[in-house]
């Protein structure tokens, strides 16, 4: 499949008759179960009694940390293995850039604990650039200004990562060299690098974390008039949204993806996120895997990414909790489109009001090798107790303690860092997983 072809694929899905979606859906299912089946040995033992009539339901959920362990196993390339990912991505260069010629490296953030490393062949590439080219913009007279203007993009994000929206941006940039039409900016420089970098380049269109757009506007220092701000990464709750359309004065909207999954659903301007049906399948259901009804909160989630054959994510376990609804929207699309309970890691503010974005924490800690899981707790203005899960938890943490030192020292925060005895763990009431909260 080409860039052309996948856009031919995508362009008008989300406006057809409900009933020619479904069969394109069941018929790219098919052919992926079939692939997987035929390339995967993971895949191929899991499917190994499946039958001729099968059903979505008839698959066996998958989970992170199991695809995790047989990441060898699980790609249908057996000339890719973890190790040479491994030794592939120890290079920074590398963002961006093709394992092979093939395929685009990402790490996840680990959002419920569980960082993972996932590939996309080109295939997939070209589906999330054509999704991007034609259910990006909420409003088309959003796209129509950014167009006149240059499609100028910055993307206020870690740039110092194999991460999805650093390594999309990257690729894309090395595509085309010559047209410098989007630029990252590292979340994690100062507020005076960040600030000099916008107002230089001057956006036609700003995203970024909703946690960290939020407290980018209340630099004072910031001059720039974004036609259209896209968060991502995080829940964009009611009043950030404000906060944001205030200082910036133009529509603000969101999106819902995860790196294995792509992207899930796009907002249209009703404010609804529709779900991408043509190129995902996504199960709501309960905490036994049953479905739950339209209108009903989930416990969780199954994603099969229906673009991606290096790599096959098929009813892949999310645990974010969402309401599908099926009743029709106002803007045309016919698809499905869902409400969503996302991230809800804290901002820590410390002694003298300064201000830190959860995002901009656990991208430090992350680059830990150690590591496995991580939880950052606030015990008071300025002290911290990390919880770690580590093959050897002393070292991990002096090396964790010293990288969040250095980054709280570039702030000109002087923060006190904790060992807990207790172990990184999810919330006994929600489920959910935090990786950093107030807990004072």
């Amino acid at each position: 499949m080409s860039l052309l072809g996948a856009m031919l694929k995508t362009y008008g899905k989300d406006r057809g008759p409900r009933e020619t979606l479904e069969r394109l859906q069941q018929k790219r299912l098919r052919a992926l179960v079939r692939y997987a089946r035929e390339h995967s040995p993971f895949y191929g033992e899991l499917y190994k009694g499946l039958g001729n009539g099968w059903m979505l339901s008839d698959l066996p959920p998958v989970t992170k940390p199991e695809l995790m362990a047989h990441f060898d196993e699980v790609l249908t390339d057996r000339s890719v293995s973890m190790a040479r990912v491994q030794a592939f991505i120890q290079d920074l260069d590398n963002v961006g850039r093709m394992l092979d010629g093939k395929y685009l490296v990402f790490k996840t953030s680990g959002s419920t604990g569980h960082p993972a490393v996932v590939l996309y062949d080109q295939g997939a590439v070209d589906v999330a650039s054509a999704v991007a080219a034609f259910r990006t913009f909420a409003r088309r007279e959003d796209f129509k200004r950014f167009m006149a203007h240059g499609k100028r993009t910055a993307g206020v994000f870690a740039d110092n990562g194999f991460y999805l929206a650093c390594g999309m941006s990257r690729y894309l940039q090395l595509q085309m060299p010559r047209k410098q039409t989007k630029i990252t900016v590292d979340v994690n420089g100062s507020e005076a690098e960040i600030v000099r970098a916008l107002n230089g380049f001057q956006p036609a269109m700003l995203s970024g974390y909703p946690s960290n757009l939020a407290l980018l506007a209340d630099c004072r220092g910031l001059d720039i008039r974004p036609d259209v701000v896209i968060t991502g990464g995080e829940l964009l709750t009611d009043p950030i949204r404000q906060k944001l359309k205030d200082r910036f004065g133009c529509y603000v909207q969101t999106h819902y993806s995860c790196t294995e999954g792509g992207e899930i659903a796009c907002e249209c301007r009703e404010g609804h996120l529709h779900i991408n049906e043509d190129w995902v399948i996504l199960e709501h259901v309960d905490r036994e895997g049953r479905s739950v009804a339209p209108g009903v909160q989930s416990d969780r989630v199954f994603i099969t990414n229906l673009s991606n054959r290096i790599q096959p994510f098929l009813r892949y376990e999310l645990t974010d909790r969402v309401i599908v609804h099926e009743e029709p929207c106002p803007c045309g699309r016919t698809t499905r489109w869902l409400e969503i309970e996302g991230r809800t890691d804290d901002i820590l503010t410390f002694s003298g009001g300064v201000s830190v974005a959860p995002m901009s924490l656990y991208k430090v800690l992350e680059e830990v090798p150690m590591v496995r899981r991580f939880q950052l707790v606030q015990r008071s203005p300025d002290v911290l107790e990390l919880r770690l899960a580590a093959d050897d938890r002393g070292s991990a943490f002096q090396t964790a303690k010293g990288e969040l030192r250095s980054f709280f020292e570039s702030k000109g925060l002087s923060v006190e860092i904790l060992l807990a005895d207790d172990l990184p763990q999810a919330d006994p009431v929600s489920g959910k997983f935090k990786h950093v909260y107030k807990g004072f």
